[in-house]
């Protein structure tokens, strides 16, 4: 009899056991490679900041183990927020975002603690996603993707010669100043 319990005792405990891990075990893609793993806590109400350098389209798959983490992520500054930011994922369960190839490295990453917990601990996956665009019309055809980064691309240039020409006026106009203040 003992030995009848010993066997219903362990087929349980082997098929407690697999379920787990079957749950744990998350479903991606052949095409996608793992590349990092990171864990890590943040407080209610603040940020935590990773910088992504990996080139290629790369997918980050974050949960929340405790509480509710959120995912920003920027191109454009290394400090992304709820205020700034060009991609997020804001979900209380699993939260994903797709980088696209095309943006500028590093790219910010920034896990922000919501305020609805005292403490978030989250485990943040980043793959990198190998699949190819199949582009039905050849490589010549629009890509929505490529037009945005010239885009960005010929608008940085704009801003820096708006800068250097807003420095050159203020060292003009400081220049004036001095020779009135002498003169006068």
């Amino acid at each position: 009899m003992a030995a009848h319990w010993r066997k219903v005792l362990i087929i349980c405990v082997t098929a407690q056991v697999l379920l787990v891990n079957a749950f744990e075990e998350e479903d991606v893609p052949e095409e996608w490679i793992l590349l990092h793993v990171v864990q890590g806590q943040i407080g209610a109400g603040n940020y935590s900041y990773l910088r992504l350098n990996h080139e290629g389209k790369i997918v980050l798959q974050m949960r929340s183990l405790k509480g509710d983490a959120d995912l920003y992520v920027s191109d454009v500054t290394l400090h992304p927020s709820f205020d700034e930011y060009e991609l997020q994922s804001v979900t209380c369960g699993q939260d994903m975002v797709h980088v696209p190839a095309h943006f500028r490295r590093p790219v910010g990453i920034g896990i922000y603690g919501h305020p609805s917990h005292l403490e978030s601990e989250f485990e943040m996956k980043v793959y990198y996603d190998r699949t190819v665009v199949q582009y039905p019309f050849g490589e010549a055809s629009y890509n929505p993707e490529e037009m945005e980064a010239n885009q960005k691309y010929s608008q940085s240039a704009e801003d820096e010669s708006q800068d250097e020409e807003s420095v050159f006026w203020t060292i003009l106009i400081g220049i004036l100043k001095l020779i009135l203040e002498i003169l006068f």
